[in-house]
């Protein structure tokens, strides 16, 4: 098994402040310990959640199309990787030769790798336990390889718009190389699409939402109860993004070492926004970003992108 580095993982000290603001937030980052991450592979198997299945369709129809845009023999910089299934779909098509999954739920990783030094026994492979979300460290002997940086699953719409142009363009500093772009985008569509997506029947996304509070606990050493708080998803039209919260039942004060924070009935802590994109604002985000747009691959509906960039000041005309 290869040594998973963990080059920086989420600190939580920022997490106080935002607990105490108002509103209250938790970065979406804190969803994903390990219970969270196995909650979201089944979140990406339930019907509502259209992003997951929608994505692959667009890879299996038009993976000659980015093949050919991509190039072959590059490495492969898994952004957010979780199961790494996504990935281990493209690794032999794009003949990867180096594959870097980075995630902030380092544990979770450790067992993601197993599989796939069993499918691919001579692809290196380096695992990275990393919170990207503030800044992107690469090896220095990763920094000399050429890249390309691959975030599937539309997290992009994880960060506010100014914030994920910002985060692009960290990528490109990231690596001594110029470096291709492949990510996921959901695109804007009707409410009650978007709000079951994050709101199934189940309950699997609401279990995945509350399963935040137990990560909190123990990074904190606060005794939120989840039994006090319901799952909130709602589609803000307005901010072009579906929102999820978590509304208290009662109210209540929750405590931590040196701090308490009292919370109203139906008081809300922001958990998570997925902004949504349509081409037009898409294309302006990877402006701003200095990225020059090379493909866009969607489905019948256009419901969701996949999109090929290079940063423009690596295309020479």
């Amino acid at each position: 098994m290869p040594d998973l580095e963990i080059v920086h993982h989420a600190a939580p000290q920022a997490l106080s402040t935002q607990l105490m603001a108002a509103p209250a937030s938790i970065p979406p980052k804190y969803l994903y310990d390990e219970l969270g991450s196995r909650l979201f592979e089944a979140i990406c198997l339930l019907p509502e959640y259209y992003p997951t299945r929608t994505e692959a369709a667009i890879f299996q129809q038009h993976q000659d199309e980015i093949i050919e845009a991509v190039g072959l023999g590059r490495t492969l910089v898994d952004l957010g990787a979780g199961n790494c299934a996504k990935a281990a779909r493209l690794i032999p098509a794009l003949q990867t030769a180096h594959y870097v999954p980075i995630d902030i739920s380092v544990d979770f990783l450790k067992q993601a790798i197993l599989p796939l030094q069993q499918l691919y026994p001579h692809l290196p492979i380096t695992p990275l336990g990393m919170d990207f979300s503030q800044g992107i460290e690469l090896p220095k002997s990763l920094r000399e390889e050429r890249c390309i940086f691959f975030y599937p699953g539309s997290s992009i719409g994880n960060f506010q718009p100014d914030e994920a142009a910002q985060f692009l363009q960290r990528l490109t500093a990231a690596s001594d190389q110029p470096s291709d772009l492949l990510i996921g985008v959901d695109l804007e569509k009707p409410a009650h699409v978007l709000e079951a997506a994050y709101n199934d029947a189940l309950g699997v996304t609401a279990a995945f939402n509350l399963n935040v509070l137990r990560h909190v606990n123990r990074l904190l050493g606060s005794d939120f109860d989840t039994h006090d708080w319901r799952h909130i998803a709602l589609f803000n039209q307005a901010e072009h993004r579906v929102e999820m919260h978590l509304e208290a039942r009662r109210a209540l004060t929750v405590h931590w070492p040196a701090h308490s924070r009292r919370f109203r009935q139906s008081e809300r802590i922001h958990t998570e926004s997925s902004y949504k994109y349509t081409k037009k604002s898409l294309n302006d985000l990877l402006e701003h970003a200095r990225y020059k747009l090379c493909n866009t691959w969607t489905d019948a509906n256009d419901w969701f992108a996949i999109v090929h960039a290079r940063p423009a000041h690596s295309i020479t005309r």
